[in-house]
């Protein structure tokens, strides 16, 4: 049996120190390199005293020595049939069969689950699995200038860096295969360690690297079972892992790894301790380099990219793409409904046509990385719907970010935050999202984000920081912040953003909300409603509506300021007046204030009235003036002149007077009827009388509506006006649906606030008189 110690003749001693000397270090040093907790070992080599082989062959090997030529009676490595590794008669190929089929078990158990969230069951690794892509520019690594960015649409900003466009996306499988010194990045919740999970099920299985032995080490494992056992070595780690599968002969990781026969999957460069960070980093960067010929795959955070590998490519997990979406919905709903598949499969089709709908694109732009989906699946799942209310939502996703996540996995993290609490944490992050979003800025450089952090710790502190000492403490807690709970994250060199524009548009209505007392509430809101007509605060009224106790308070002011929009324009009042009056005509209408909506509107655009009357009314009146409005329209059009466009219009003029019941209104539209020729008898004599007649016959029509349904009104509203009114009646609907958003408002309040939409200023004050 070979030894399972060495130690160095005199004069490999001397050669030892010949080499050690060149390096220029201390026995610390070499002790670190080596991966050593103590220098004891180092010493007792450099003494000729025995030595365990491994430490000794790592310690030769570091110092570019044959450890051959160093050890005193160095031993025949052949000489015991029991180490197979190394006996020249056994295949290789046979060999990594044999460590597959001893491992096999152990690498299904390490990686063929996945315990997603807080669901109540584990899941195969291959029921749930979505390939997934990777970008090969990094978007974080990009030079980009701010004012570059700054004037992407909402609907763009998450998918900014996203691969679609900008960058291109190649599968994950293909970049293993053409790396063979691989690091994925990717942002908290992405799929980094399930990839990995697949790719070493995929080679257990032979569907990958089948020449290869996976071998998954997570990294703060590693990391923390070398601090107990004092042995900082991959080599040594490893080896442990083959014992527990029954594999005693150290030789046998040795030669496969020396043949490049080994997966490495390295998993969670970022999950390490910051004391421990560079060791493991340094283990790695040596065994890598010793042990080229195998391949090698790592995981970290993008955030923590810093942490760098010599010779590893890295590349980025790029965001779900729709298919991938769609494909992981089918996967998830089978994979955990409690009946069958088909029902799972209805549901998967039931969760994508309800994603797809516009009033979800919110939804849609979240659920873009396998953690988010996997939320919004597993809340569907149990509702069929969407949460109406979308801050529950948004709230479950962030305590999944700041801290939960981390906490399923048992993943502890380093606390940078100068003590900072879970409620000074959201503090900090609303005081940051309110000041940019106020600020109209959804990317910010990383001085700015900065500055905003130093003023928010040096009113934390009681104790007066130095500059220097508070801009470290800056830069810090914003890495933090990105590394630990990707709610800020580096979209271009020094160009920061929330990670989804909904935790911005989140935390700031959050500061609204969370204001200290009823005075500073109060203020925040007269605030808030300063921006009612500004679209980018839509969802800010929605969400602080959402969040507050009772928003009773804030419905009121926005009702109040919407009100005053119009209230000085003599001609706008005048035109509210008119609607209010002709929806008062309309007999038994669903609401009041829906009738005025569609009379203002029918007036302004009447093309577009006409068009939604039937789906969003059933009301004869409302129908018969949208169809008369729409025949007077048609009569109007350049080509009336044509026979095609005449004819139509007596057959629109034969329909109204079906459903006419008024008897003058009748007796006058049959009159104006009775006045063309019949085109069926005489189609060139319609012609001519039309082409004679139509103008004054148009103008008759136009009287007849006018003084029987009081409609057709010339209004001639200057540009301002028209953007007045625009204004207006966006406020309206977005006043509408913060009542529609299962805010908390009591029914009188919300009674009235309906009743009055839309009101000229002279009924309003009526209104309030009595």
């Amino acid at each position: 049996m070979v030894r399972r110690s060495l130690q160095a003749s005199d004069i490999g001693i001397q050669q030892a120190k010949r080499a050690f000397a060149r390096k220029g270090w201390t026995q610390e040093n070499l002790a670190l390199e080596v991966g050593l907790k103590t220098r004891q070992p180092i010493w007792r080599f450099f003494s000729g005293r025995p030595v365990e082989r491994h430490i000794f062959l790592e310690i030769c090997s570091i110092l570019e020595l044959n450890w051959r030529e160093i050890a005193a009676d160095p031993p025949d490595e052949f000489s015991d049939p029991s180490e197979i590794a190394q006996a020249p008669v056994l295949d290789i190929d046979v060999l990594v069969q044999q460590v597959r089929s001893q491992r096999q078990e152990k690498i299904q158990d390490q990686c063929g689950i996945l315990q997603l969230l807080d669901m109540g069951h584990p899941v195969a690794i291959d029921d749930i699995y979505i390939d997934v892509n990777i970008l090969e520019d990094i978007p974080s690594q990009q030079w980009l200038d701010i004012s570059n960015l700054q004037n992407l649409k909402p609907t763009e900003f998450d998918r900014f860096g996203s691969g679609e466009v900008e960058h291109k996306q190649i599968p994950g499988m293909q970049a293993v295969e053409t790396y063979s010194k691989l690091r994925m990045l990717g942002k908290p919740g992405v799929g980094k360690t399930t990839f990995l999970q697949h790719l070493a099920i995929q080679c257990n299985q032979g569907a990958f690297a089948a020449d290869q032995v996976p071998v998954f080490i997570v990294l703060r494992n590693f990391a923390e079972e070398s601090r107990v056992s004092g042995e900082f070595s991959l080599l040594y780690y490893i080896r442990q892992e083959f014992v527990r599968s029954g594999i005693t002969e150290e030789s046998v990781i040795e030669t496969l790894l020396e043949k490049g026969r080994v997966l490495l999957l390295f998993d969670g460069m970022d999950e390490v301790l910051n004391q421990e960070s560079n060791a493991v980093l340094r283990e790695i960067r040596r065994f890598s380099d010793k042990y080229h010929k195998n391949r090698f795959v790592a995981t970290c955070r993008t955030a923590a990219k810093k942490l760098t590998l010599r010779g590893f490519t890295d590349v980025e997990i790029a965001p779900f793409t729709s298919e991938q979406i769609r494909a992981f919905a089918r996967k998830w709903f089978v994979a955990f409904t409690k009946t069958n598949t088909q029902h799972g499969q209805a549901q998967s089709l039931q969760f994508i046509h309800k994603l797809d709908l516009p009033e979800n694109w919110q939804f849609r732009q979240l659920v873009i990385t396998p953690l988010f989906l996997h939320l919004a699946c597993w809340v569907f799942h149990g509702q069929e719907k969407f949460p109406t209310k979308r801050t529950d939502f948004y709230k479950q996703g962030l305590d999944l970010l700041l801290g939960k996540w981390d906490e399923a996995r048992g993943v502890e993290r380093d606390e940078v935050y100068r003590g900072f609490l879970l409620p000074q944490k959201l503090k900090l992050l609303s005081q940051i999202a309110a000041t940019t979003f106020e600020g109209g800025q959804y990317f910010f450089e990383q001085r700015v984000i900065e500055q905003y952090i130093s003023d928010y710790i040096r009113n934390l502190s009681e104790v007066a920081m130095e500059p220097e000492e508070l801009q470290l403490e800056s830069e810090a807690v914003l890495k933090s912040i990105e590394a630990q709970h990707g709610l800020l994250t580096e979209r271009a060199r020094g160009i920061f953003s929330f990670s989804y524009l909904v935790f911005q548009e989140y935390f700031t209505a959050r500061k609204i909300v969370a204001s200290h007392n009823l005075q500073a509430l109060e203020q925040a809101l007269t605030g808030l409603v300063s921006h009612i007509t500004d679209p980018h605060w839509r969802e800010i009224f929605l969400l602080t509506a959402a969040m507050l106790r009772s928003a009773d308070g804030l419905v009121q002011l926005m009702k109040q300021h919407i009100d005053a929009l119009v209230a000085q324009d003599p001609y706008l009042q005048e035109f509210l007046t008119w609607a209010s009056q002709k929806s008062l005509t309309t007999p038994s209408p669903p609401k009041v204030a829906s009738t005025r909506a569609f009379y203002l509107a029918l007036a302004r655009h009447p093309h577009i009235a006409s068009h939604f009357t039937l789906a969003c009314t059933l009301d004869q009146g409302m129908l018969l003036d949208a169809v008369l409005d729409n025949l007077l329209l048609e009569c109007a059009i350049d080509r009336s002149q044509d026979f095609a466009y005449a004819h139509a219009c007596g057959d629109a003029l034969s329909n109204i007077l079906s459903i006419v019941l008024d008897a003058g209104l009748h007796k006058s539209l049959q009159q104006l009827q009775e006045q063309l020729p019949n085109p069926n008898q005489n189609q060139e004599k319609f012609q001519v009388w039309w082409q004679a007649h139509s103008s004054a016959w148009i103008e008759q029509l136009k009287m007849t509506v006018m003084n029987y349904r009081n409609i057709n009104h010339h209004w001639q509203f200057s540009q301002q006006q028209q953007q007045v009114l625009q204004r207006y009646y966006d406020a309206n609907q977005l006043l509408l649906d913060c009542l529609n958003s299962n805010c908390e408002v009591t029914s009188a309040i919300r009674q009235e606030i309906e009743a009055t939409l839309l009101l000229p200023q002279k009924e309003l004050e009526d209104r309030e008189w009595q």
